[in-house]
């Protein structure tokens, strides 16, 4: 029996953050009405001409220096032909023997170590439109409000043994596209999806197996969950003496399976040929210098100077840099107030609010800023109020957007400071517990943590900490 090694390379579509299509000037956004954003270019019209869309080759060639990639100062667009409903020209112009980026590697990192997983090619692409089937109508529409929009197509070496690899590939690729800016990112909407294709070969064999391609791929955890499967699938196949056929296959999410849909095309079965309405794509020397300047700093390299500032592991740094917004907001607050307390604060009742009201963790759908942020986190270091106040408003803040201190003010939630005030308090205290002072002055310190509970307790969560223990201590001890 052969112990097998699963082979993984994926094919990642990325929809461009560009205003219009690839080749009109048609809109991009989303959610308008069918067959609204359409022109005689993009619906496939005879006689229609595509002109490239400039900023869309700036954005390839983004995603092409962040992943090290060879820049084809020349790149030549092609046809890519094929039949299908949402098709409205019959082909696809895509590139294939020259495309705009090709030869670079992205590096992950799987249980603390870190791969490098090879980048073929990244081509520029426009994307098909929208098949949809009504079943109680029996019948199927086409939308094409989204055919012709700018695409990068980013080909992975089969450099993945793992899904979990894989799982991190994905992840560490969007990370980078959505902090260049390039592309929202948005996988409900489509604008970031993968195709995944798998095979498996005896563990130590250097030639590869048949593969199969998984569609439908809309999350990091479909993605892992369907290539579980297709090993699994794959080796019972193997290990009854038949063989692995090469297809296309469709993943199930809800049954958690994947099915087989059409056999596997090969490059030759496109037939490609240059678009003779397109001239090459020529990069010219200084806007290839002025791009590489715009580069900004890698969700990577920020992960090591986050790690600096605030001293936490990786896996908690991986969560402020979840996404752009987020790491943004985290610096913006950490400029004014102490780092670890602000990622503190995020780490904690943020998040804590993001899980409990199913809101995305990103800035832009909640109502605290960074100011407020910052401001919360310096009033707990000036020790204006306690941690546990912090945490018990918290929930106001985030969702409704007060600022802390005029809250704290209203409210009347200032930490208790004045030694005066809670020396009352733990007199009170401590004559109401007679037998706990007398079982702590025989030896029994541990009861520290009840005195302070109680004081905490009787001052309704205000009394500053650090105070009351001094102050415990002083009449425990010394008295």
């Amino acid at each position: 029996m052969f112990e097998y090694e699963a082979v993984i390379g994926l094919e990642v579509h990325v929809q461009l953050a560009t205003h219009s299509k690839l080749f009109c000037a048609c809109s991009t956004s989303f959610g308008n009405p069918p067959n609204t954003n359409v022109c005689e270019v993009c619906s496939g019209m005879p006689g229609a001409l595509p002109a490239p869309n400039q900023q869309a080759i700036h954005f390839a060639v983004l995603a092409g220096l962040a992943t090290r990639c060879t820049i084809n100062r020349q790149s030549i667009f092609a046809r890519k032909n094929y039949f299908y409903p949402d098709l409205p020209s019959g082909y696809q112009i895509s590139q294939f023997d020259l495309p705009v980026c090709e030869h670079g590697h992205l590096d992950i990192r799987v249980d603390a170590n870190i791969r490098k997983i090879g980048i073929t090619r990244i081509h520029l692409e426009n994307d098909a439109g929208k098949n949809i089937h009504v079943s109680n109508e029996n019948a199927s529409y086409v939308d094409l409000n989204r055919a012709g929009t700018p695409l990068i197509e980013i080909v992975s070496e089969p450099d993945m043994h793992t899904p979990a690899e894989a799982a991190a590939y994905l992840k560490t690729l969007h990370g980078l596209v959505t902090y260049l800016g390039i592309s929202d990112g948005n996988m409900e909407e489509g604008n970031f999806r993968c195709d995944a294709n798998i095979s498996l070969r005896p563990k130590g064999s250097g030639k590869l197996g048949t593969r199969a391609e998984l569609k439908n791929l809309n999350s990091f955890r479909n993605v892992q969950r369907a290539l579980e499967f297709e090993i699994g699938r794959q080796e019972d196949i193997l290990e009854s003496g038949k063989e692995i056929i090469q297809e296309t296959r469709l993943y199930d999410a809800a049954k958690n399976i994947t099915m087989a849909m059409r056999g596997k095309e090969e490059a030759q079965d496109y037939r490609y040929f240059p678009d003779p309405d397109l001239l090459p794509v020529n990069i010219l020397p200084e806007d290839l210098e002025k791009w590489k300047n715009e580069l900004p700093e890698m969700p990577w390299e920020r992960s090591v100077r986050f790690g600096k500032m605030t001293g936490l592991p990786e896996a908690e740094i991986d969560v402020l840099l979840q996404n752009k917004n987020l790491a943004d907001f985290f610096e913006k607050a950490s400029e004014k107030s102490d780092p670890h307390k602000i990622a503190a604060l995020i780490l904690g009742p943020l998040m804590r609010e993001c899980n409990a009201g199913n809101i995305p963790p990103d800035p832009a759908f909640w109502k605290m800023t960074s100011e407020s942020m910052a401001k919360l986190a310096g009033m707990i270091e000036k020790g204006l109020i306690s941690s546990k106040i912090a945490n018990d408003i918290f929930h106001d803040l985030f969702s409704m957007g007060y600022d802390p201190e005029i809250y704290v003010k209203e409210k009347g939630l200032a930490q208790i400071s004045d030694d005066s005030a809670l020396e009352q308090t733990i007199e009170q205290i401590l004559q109401e517990n007679p037998k706990e002072v007398e079982a702590y002055r025989a030896g029994k310190k541990k009861l520290m943590s009840f005195f302070v509970g109680q004081v905490m307790r009787a001052t309704k969560g205000k009394a500053n900490p650090a105070i009351v223990n001094k102050l415990l201590v002083k009449n425990l001890e010394e008295n």
